[in-house]
């Protein structure tokens, strides 16, 4: 179920809302669930450089491979933008079809 609309979703559409999800909220801040989320909110304000980029990259695929079982990550880049805007692009296979998925996750 789409979060904002309350509308169904594809399985597609379903596993990049719960990427999106899981990548900004960081550790500890459920309640019930004090393990879920990244470590993203924590590096996201670093200094960018390639060590930063491994750090991002590492981040995601730990929590992802963690919280989404659906989705084998065949790759994730981190995209500096203007302004501080990282935007990390998100490539693998949906599960059970194994159909490819790419999305992009914006991050501030």
């Amino acid at each position: 179920m789409n979060r904002l609309t309350g509308r169904p979703l594809t399985d597609i559409d379903h596993i990049r809302q719960s990427v999106s999800d899981i990548l900004l909220t960081p550790i500890g801040s459920r309640l019930a669930r004090r393990h879920y989320g990244s470590l993203l909110s924590e590096l996201i304000d670093a200094a960018q450089n390639p060590m930063l980029n491994l750090q991002l990259m590492a981040a995601c695929y730990t929590a992802i491979q963690q919280w989404e079982p659906r989705l084998t990550l065949t790759g994730i880049s981190v995209i500096p933008g203007a302004a501080g805007q990282t935007q990390l692009d998100i490539r693998g296979y949906y599960q059970p079809s194994r159909d490819p998925i790419a999305f992009s996750v914006p991050v501030r």
